[in-house]
């Protein structure tokens, strides 16, 4: 259980409007930037990184 709350980050490169995943600050947690209070997904950040290349 974390004892903070996260704090996820839109790509800069995302427009305001657009539809993206937010990152929190632990990088093994994602959001969807459409429902910033819908579920979290965590995930293994290496694998994460070989998904995303």
């Amino acid at each position: 259980m974390l004892s903070e709350p996260l704090r996820f980050k839109k790509s800069t490169r995302s427009a305001a409007n657009s539809d993206c995943v937010e990152v929190a600050q632990t990088l093994a947690h994602l959001r969807d930037s459409k429902n910033p209070h819908g579920p979290v997904l965590s995930a293994d950040v290496a694998a994460l990184i070989r998904h995303v290349r």
